[in-house]
């Protein structure tokens, strides 16, 4: 934190129950020179990584499905969710992590992956940076049936072809952001032909 236009004046700890959510007061110098005394919530969960895998041969790709609470509170009737595999990193770097989080999520054990790009999803509240990836899948590299080893993950592992999930962006059916990026990589980079 070395930007001069930003003075940190307090941290404080608003919750620590799941992740943490802190309100920062800082002074935060505006264009005109002036400063300004601002006060912000972050939520800090830590960081995370995502993958989208796809078969060129067959034309598919694996994606999750699951109920994410948020959501739920939200609109999304259901709560039910169509997202790329991810988790958060914890102690692993990012590739490690989408590597473990693949194989207990989707039951596949890939070789090589590609990072595309790291994005913060929602910088005006939430402190995670999320690390994105893709990675080629065979049949083969099916190890097990996926669906998470946690107690509390309830996943369902959809393989769909590229161009019916295209179509579920259209559609409203997928509606996560990261899964809506990854979908449009591929597209836009022919990685599903």
């Amino acid at each position: 934190m070395t930007n001069p236009k930003v003075n940190i004046k307090e941290i404080k700890l608003l919750s620590d129950n799941w992740y943490t959510l802190h309100r920062v007061t800082f002074d935060y110098q505006r264009k005109n020179g002036s400063w300004k005394t601002q006060s912000r919530e972050s939520y800090d969960r830590g960081n995370g990584a995502t993958i989208l895998l796809y078969n060129r041969e067959k034309k598919t790709v694996i994606l999750t499905k699951q109920f994410r609470m948020p959501t739920y509170l939200n609109g999304n009737e259901s709560g039910m969710l169509i997202e790329t595999c991810a988790g958060l990193l914890d102690k692993d770097n990012a590739e490690d992590c989408i590597r473990k989080e693949t194989e207990e999520e989707t039951g596949y054990k890939i070789g090589e992956v590609k990072k595309v790009f790291e994005l913060y999803m929602s910088p005006g509240s939430v402190t995670e940076k999320l690390y994105f990836f893709v990675a080629a899948y065979e049949d083969k590299h099916k190890i097990s049936e996926g669906g998470g080893i946690e107690e509390e993950e309830d996943i369902e592992v959809m393989e769909i072809p590229f161009q019916k999930a295209i179509q579920m962006i259209q559609s409203g059916e997928i509606r996560d952001g990261k899964t809506v990026i990854l979908l449009q990589y591929a597209l836009i980079n022919d990685l599903v032909k």
